[in-house]
């Protein structure tokens, strides 16, 4: 603590050299009211152009350069697609420049033609920015083919990475796209309107206003289209139909008016495609996706401008969907001797569900000074479940217990989560006012009934236990939260914040479980089990006050906040033995960021954070779950919120003259109070508590408070061109070692695990021809239990993928898609080798090659496979699941463009140059 106070002293007193002034505006579209967002403002000196002073505008198209000496400087303002703005600046005071127009860059007719590489982007603070045409696509591809081509974005398991950490969210304009579904946003925008791409780390709407960085970032792709694809109608729609009664069908319409833009998707399918897609292959992106699934969507993206103060963004989508998983699954246990404790399962299980999804974003600004930000959100989702799982547990050879186990239930979830930020700026510049509040309630009804059959081994001797239940369980969830922090300008480069927090969230948890007499659930009589129902109620108040200091210089910028918290945390429980555990904690929790810019392109941040986590209700209700009676759960009232401390640090370098890039991503968390799971093996027959008896070979799982978590991850990705085959390459690697305790039968171990990777990528960029991204990813994997040598393992997983397109002859499309994996080190029977080939054929037709048929082999070898291993602190997992396999399909895709009125976009360019002429 006293080395943060001096910290803050040394930085809050450092002393002026001399006075100094701000420069500000605002850049626009020429002609327009559009703002344009991330800029790059440049302060140059007038003698040989070096740079003084920089930044980016924000999403407003605000910039404010601060620091700047008396003197005449020359002004910059640079953004890809627009003509560099050039102003001589004498600066004796401070100045506002007021509204700035950018005019759309065009390309003179009869120019000398140079022929060189395009540069591919730019770096600019935590901004890396690309330039979409020094990527080459086929001409129907979607924004997803495009981004998946940028250096430092890979698809991993189904998720877009970029640069080591997953993307969160898409922005289109600067404005949120189906909310936090990334690939139903990608696959809704076709490459060929994208100008331009940001991927960057956005902060979060509280800091974003007060200008002070909480530590709250999402990361966050930002696609800017191009001025002349802002008007008109532009989509696809794709009809299928196949063997095995395969079908296909869905569209995807974008209705665009400059401001005001509309996209409606829907989609009807048996081929595990969860989302519209327009890329031609898409049912591979099915893959990570288990089981067989029966999808149903229709969704709407709707952004608009309502006056000049008003910014409106909002989605809806309505999902229904059938999934038929068949799941075998090997589990080693960690147990506390030299037992080989082996469980097994096969499991078949039918969800049918409905959801319904609402997001909403209102942003109104009544004048410069103040701002509104409302942002509710709404989910309801009802699922209907019929599965049925074996298991057994066996001690090497010898068998210990069997379960067969059949289940079906009714379930409803609802969700409403609203925030609210009030921000006001006063006169004096630095001095802000922030207000924020945050409600949000969410409950669900499950009501389930279930039959099982158990039986336990004694040598030669087996008993069997039966029983038929049926379960209600209610819960409530209520959160709010308010704050208030203000900020207040030190100096020409120092800012001061003091806020203050208070919030609570009330769980409340009512489990009634019934026995069934002669098994009838409808004529049977219901017993409640006092044994396994349970009512309890969680409060978790917490109240924090936060100071913090932030110095921002022309390289360098350093921020640190010391936040002290108390917090409250009340179990109680009402049935079946009233009982109150009230528990009180104190922390503090400080954070350090620094960001230091090597160049305009290079720069290196790193952040310190601590925080604390409640435990959920789950992990709280000290109530009986015997939806497996070999395996119990139970929670802990007993519990304390963890402590974590995580230090990162983020590289970026892209130079725009040779077009190599480096990201390095680095991440370490230590963890005290880590909710961990204790697990109790019987090795004879034990009453656990009234009513409940674990047999022997049997489990009780437990969470508890465990210290020693730690996690150490790390990511580098090198980007360089590859010209003499117009196209990229991209070479990454990446390691992580993580430190799991758990406790088995009173004693505490760890689960210790390695990891390494590597892989490259090359991204064709030679013409809309012909396209292809060759990819391959190879990790090793090492694991070592402290209290059970037998489960120290090594396992190896590479994965290697072609994707290729080529339009031979006369609108003849060929295209492949390769997914070739090998697995070795898991259990017997989930080392698959397997190679997954889908396979397309196709003709454009009409005249303007807007119409497609096909005929696509989806699985062309019978293949198909999904396994994957699990490691938590008490066990080790292989799991295989049902996939779609082999298929024939046949199908037309229409491509919808229409812009400006049926204007083509090189009469559109033609006009523009006669019209600036």
């Amino acid at each position: 603590m006293k080395y943060l106070v001096a910290i803050l002293f040394v930085l809050s007193s450092l002393p002026l050299a001399a006075q100094t002034f701000s420069v500000k505006g605002k850049v626009f579209e020429y002609g327009k009211t559009d703002p344009i967002p991330y800029a790059n403002v440049l302060l140059l000196t007038v003698s040989d152009s070096s740079q003084v002073s920089g930044t980016i505008t924000e999403i407003d198209g605000e910039f404010e350069l601060t620091g700047i000496r008396e003197g005449q400087y020359l002004f910059k303002i640079q953004y890809l697609g627009y003509q560099n703005y050039f102003k001589t600046l004498l600066v004796s005071s401070n100045q506002d420049l007021g509204k700035i127009s950018l005019k759309e860059e065009a390309t003179a007719l009869n120019e000398v033609v140079v022929a060189a590489r395009r540069s591919t982007g730019t770096q600019r603070s935590d901004t890396t920015m690309y330039n979409a045409d020094a990527f080459k696509t086929m001409k129907d591809a979607s924004a997803q083919v495009l981004i998946e081509k940028l250096p430092g974005v890979v698809s991993e398991g189904g998720v877009l990475q970029a640069q080591g950490e997953n993307i969160a969210q898409i922005l289109v304009d600067g404005k949120p796209f189906f909310g936090n579904n990334v690939q139903a946003a990608l696959q809704n925008l076709p490459a060929e309107v994208i100008q331009s791409i940001e991927i960057f780390d956005q902060k979060s709407e509280k800091a974003q206003l007060s200008g002070f960085d909480d530590g709250e970032r999402l990361k966050t792709i930002n696609i800017i289209t191009k001025p002349n694809r802002r008007k008109g109608q532009f989509g696809k729609t794709t009809a299928g139909f196949g063997t095995d009664d395969r079908y296909l069908v869905g569209a995807s319409v974008n209705i665009f008016n400059e401001d005001r833009r509309i996209t409606l998707t829907g989609l009807t399918n048996n081929v595990n495609m969860l989302n519209y897609s327009s890329d031609a292959n898409s049912q591979a992106d099915g893959r990570p996706q288990e089981g067989i699934v029966k999808t149903n969507i229709l969704g709407m993206n709707y952004t608009d401008l309502w006056g000049e103060k008003i910014k409106v963004t909002g989605s809806y989508n309505y999902t229904n969907r059938e999934n038929v998983g068949i799941v075998s699954r090997v589990r080693d246990f960690v147990t506390t001797n030299e037992e080989n404790q082996t469980y097994t399962e096969t499991a078949r299980d039918v969800r049918i569900n409905h959801e319904h999804q609402a997001n909403l974003r209102l942003e109104y600004n009544p004048n410069s000074k103040n701002r509104i930000l409302y942002i509710p959100r709404f989910s309801a989702r009802f699922e209907n479940e019929n599965s049925s799982f074996f298991g057994e547990t066996n001690n090497g050879a010898i068998p210990i217990n069997q379960v067969e186990n059949q289940r079906t239930g009714d379930y409803q979830d609802f969700d409403f989560f609203n925030r609210l930020i009030y921000s006001h700026k006063f006169d004096k510049p630095g001095r802000t006012l922030t207000l924020r509040s945050i409600l949000h309630n969410g409950w669900n009804i499950d009501d389930s009934d279930r039959k099982a059959r158990n039986v336990f081994f004694e040598g030669d001797v087996a008993r069997t236990e039966r029983i038929d239940q049926r379960t209600s369980r209610e819960r409530q969830g209520l959160r709010w939260e308010t704050g208030i922090s203000f900020t207040e300008k030190v100096g020409e480069k120092g800012q001061l914040e003091a806020e203050y927090e208070i919030g609570n969230r009330a769980n409340d948890s009512d489990q009634r479980v019934f026995n069934v007499e002669g098994g009838d659930f409808e004529a049977g009589t219901m017993m409640l089990d006092t044994a396994l129902s349970n009512v309890f109620l969680s409060n978790y108040l917490t109240q924090e006050f936060e100071l913090g200091y932030q110095f921002t210089g022309t390289n360098f910028k350093f921020q640190t906040e010391v936040q002290y918290q108390n917090a409250k945390l009340e179990n109680t429980q009402d049935f079946p033995r009233p009982f109150d555990l009230n528990r009180k904690f104190t922390a503090i929790l400080p954070t350090v960021r620094m960001e230091y810019k090597f160049s305009p392109s290079t720069n290196i941040q790193v952040d310190y954070d601590t925080r604390t986590a409640e435990p959920q209700i789950r992990q709280l209700q000290p109530v009986i779950d015997n939806s497996n009676p070999l395996q119990l759960r139970t929670g802990n009232p007993d519990l304390d919120q963890s402590y974590t401390q995580e230090i990162r640090v983020r590289f970026r370098s892209q130079n725009p003259d040779t077009d190599r890039s480096w990201f390095l991503f680095t991440s370490s968390s230590f963890v005290n109070n880590f909710i961990s799971n204790s697990t109790f093996i019987a090795n004879e027959t034990t009453e656990i508590q009234d009513g409940i008896v674990l047999e022997k070979g049997s489990q009780l799982n437990r969470p508890v408070n465990l210290d020693g978590y730690w996690d150490l991850r790390s990511w580098l990705s090198y980007g360089m061109p590859l010209d003499f085959m117009k196209s990229k390459l991209n070479l990454n690697m990446g390691g992580g070692v993580t430190r799991r305790p758990g406790q088995v039968n009173d004693l505490i171990g760890f689960n210790n695990s390695q990891r390494l990777s590597g892989g490259f990528s090359i991204n064709s960029s030679i013409s809309d021809q012909i396209d292809f991204n060759i990819w391959s990813r190879s990790s090793f994997n090492n694991v070592e239990n402290t209290l059970n040598p037998n489960l120290n393992n090594q396992f190896f997983q590479q994965r290697f993928r072609v994707n290729f397109n080529w339009i031979i002859w006369e609108g003849i499309i060929y295209r492949l898609d390769l997914n070739h994996q090998i697995n070795t080190g898991l259990n017997a029977g989930f080392n698959n080798n397997f190679s997954l080939i889908n396979m397309s054929i196709g003709k454009k037709i009409f005249k303007n090659q807007r119409g497609e048929i096909s005929l696509m082999a989806y699985d062309l070898l019978g293949q198909n496979a999904n396994v994957r291993r699990n490691i938590t602190e008490t066990f080790i997992e292989d799991i295989q699941t049902n996939v779609l396999q082999r298929y024939f399909m046949v199908s037309f895709t229409y491509n919808l463009r229409r812009f400006s009125k049926g204007m083509d976009e090189d009469r559109y360019n033609e006009m523009y140059q006669e019209r600036n002429n």
